[in-house]
Parts: structure tokens; C-alpha cells; sequence
């Protein structure tokens, strides 16, 4: 069994956000099922669908915590007075011929969208990602995360792929799924001419 992966940077910190709050960003605890499941059902119903697993489920939760242990996953939760505001993971591939590329995923509070806070709290990852010693990492969101998109495109990451029709929503509207990356070593094995 793999050890919980360690942090080089000392959490908590204290973070200000644009409106004037501030946010605690820690790490994520065994201690924290409840807070994710309380987080997981204020969010709204479209929020939820794009999530890869249902996190209002307890037993996802614990599972998602097994990673944790098991070094798979590490998430850093954000907090405002108290409450869950926001988390973001880097999940780390385990098959053999991808243990370098790692994926991020994010989500906010609708509450807090625009204040910074996300976009913060992807950039504290992407640093926990890049220390890991992964040399690609992946983020996936559908068309219309404008925000997302910008918050990781201001850390260089690009478009990779936009998979026409990938998801669905709760109406069974089809939606286009971005795949965007970053090439953390500057490697790549596409030939130029």
C-alpha cells in the first residue's frame, strides 16, 4: 500500500479573495467525509452531472478517501468562515505507461464563483502536480466553463482535444467536452517540421 502522498507546502495558508474574505486552502482528511457530502448536495443539479463520481454519496466519499490514503489522489479543500467553499484533487494515473500524467478537477461553491477562488485554488494544485514529478497534466470541462477554461489557460494550459458530443446534461442535451493539458516538462513526442 502506497503512502499518503506529503505536501512541500506548508497547509493551511491564509488566501484573500477579491471580494475582501479570506479563504483557508488545506488538505483534505478522512475527517472531511461529512463537509464534502454536505459541499456535494448545495450544489446545483448541473454542477453535479459533470462530476465523474456522485460525491452526495457517502460510500463515493469514502472511496475517494481511500485514494487519498493509498497516495492516488490528493485534494485541497477551501474554506470561508468555516464551510466548505470549494476543492480541487490531482488524480494520478496508475497505469504503468501513464503514472506521468496526472488530471485536475475543480469545483466551487456557486456562492463563490468570481471572487478568485478557484482559479487560486487551481493554481495551489497545479504547484502540488508539477512537485509530484508528473511531466503532463490533463483538466476536462464542457464548452461553456468559460471560467474554468480561462483559469487554466492562465497557467498555460491548451485545448488538447474538443470531443464533439462527449456528454450529456440532465435534458440529454448533448454537450462538447474540452480536454486541455500542460506539458510540464516542455516534452513532447509530436514531430515538428
Amino acid at each position: 500500500m502506497a503512502e499518503q502522498i506529503k505536501t512541500n507546502r506548508p497547509y493551511p495558508i491564509q488566501v484573500k479573495l477579491r471580494d475582501g474574505r479570506s479563504a483557508t486552502i488545506r488538505v483534505m482528511q478522512p475527517s472531511d467525509l461529512d463537509k464534502i457530502v454536505e459541499f456535494a448536495k448545495d450544489l446545483p443539479a448541473d454542477d453535479l452531472l459533470f462530476l465523474r463520481t456522485d460525491i452526495t454519496d457517502r460510500n463515493v466519499v469514502k472511496q475517494w478517501i481511500d485514494n487519498i490514503k493509498h497516495g492516488h489522489t490528493i485534494t485541497l479543500l477551501a474554506e470561508i468562515d468555516g464551510k466548505l467553499a470549494a476543492y480541487a484533487s490531482v488524480h494520478l494515473d496508475q497505469a504503468r505507461w501513464t503514472r506521468h500524467v496526472g488530471e485536475i478537477r475543480v469545483i466551487t461553491s456557486p456562492r463563490y464563483r468570481g471572487t478568485g477562488l478557484g482559479r487560486r485554488l487551481v493554481a495551489e494544485v497545479f504547484d502540488l502536480a508539477r512537485s509530484l514529478g508528473l511531466k503532463k497534466i490533463t483538466a476536462q470541462m464542457t464548452t461553456e466553463q468559460t471560467a474554468a477554461r480561462a483559469a487554466f489557460e492562465h497557467l498555460g494550459f491548451q485545448v488538447e482535444a474538443m470531443l464533439a458530443d462527449w456528454v450529456e446534461d440532465r435534458r440529454g442535451r448533448a454537450r462538447d467536452l474540452l480536454i486541455m493539458t500542460h506539458d510540464v516538462a516542455g516534452f513532447s513526442d509530436r514531430i515538428v517540421a
